[in-house]
C-alpha cells in the first residue's frame, strides 16, 4: 500500500476518534439537507396533560340551533344518521353512549376530521362556523331546545 494511502488512513482514524471524544464544535448539515428537527414524531411519552376543550360558541343561541338543523338536511347528514339524528346505517345522535364522546369539542372532532369505518372527514368542506351549528344541533337532540323534533 503507498504511504499517502496509510496517511489518509491515519488522518481519517485520527479525526474519528477526535469527534467521538467530544471535541467538535458544531455537526454541519449536508448540503441541501432540511434542518434537524427536535420535536418528536408522535406522542410524547409519559401522563401528559389533558388540552382544554374547545366550547362551542353557538351552545346558547336558539338560532344557531335552527340552522344547524338546516346544515343537518343540507349535507345530507341524515342520509347516514336518519331524519332526526335517531340511527340509519351511521349510529344515532340521539342517545348519550357515543364511541368518541359526547362533548362539543368531541363531535366537532369527529365532524371535521371523520371517524374510522364510515364517517367522512368535512373539516375542509363545511366552514367551522358551520360545524360549531351542526355540534349545537346535534346537541339539542332529545331536549327541549330541539328545533323540529320528531312526531
Amino acid at each position: 500500500m503507498p504511504i499517502r494511502t496509510w496517511m489518509s488512513a491515519g488522518a481519517l482514524l485520527w479525526l474519528l476518534i477526535w469527534t467521538g471524544c467530544g471535541n467538535q464544535t458544531a455537526e454541519l448539515p449536508a448540503a441541501g439537507a432540511p434542518p434537524a428537527v427536535k420535536t418528536p414524531v408522535g406522542p410524547v411519552p409519559g401522563p401528559g396533560t389533558q388540552p382544554a376543550l374547545a366550547l362551542n360558541p353557538y351552545s346558547q343561541h336558539a338560532e344557531a340551533l335552527t340552522e344547524g338543523r338546516k346544515l343537518f338536511v343540507w349535507y345530507n347528514c341524515s342520509g347516514c344518521h336518519g331524519g332526526h339524528g335517531g340511527g340509519g346505517m351511521g349510529p344515532s345522535l340521539r342517545d348519550q353512549s357515543w364511541l368518541y364522546g359526547n362533548s362539543d369539542a368531541h363531535i366537532f372532532g369527529s365532524i371535521a376530521e371523520g371517524r374510522a369505518h364510515g364517517m367522512p372527514a368535512w373539516g375542509t368542506k363545511v366552514p367551522e362556523d358551520q360545524i360549531w351549528k351542526l355540534v349545537a344541533y346535534i346537541q339539542s337532540l332529545g331536549t327541549p331546545r330541539e328545533p323540529q323534533p320528531p312526531q
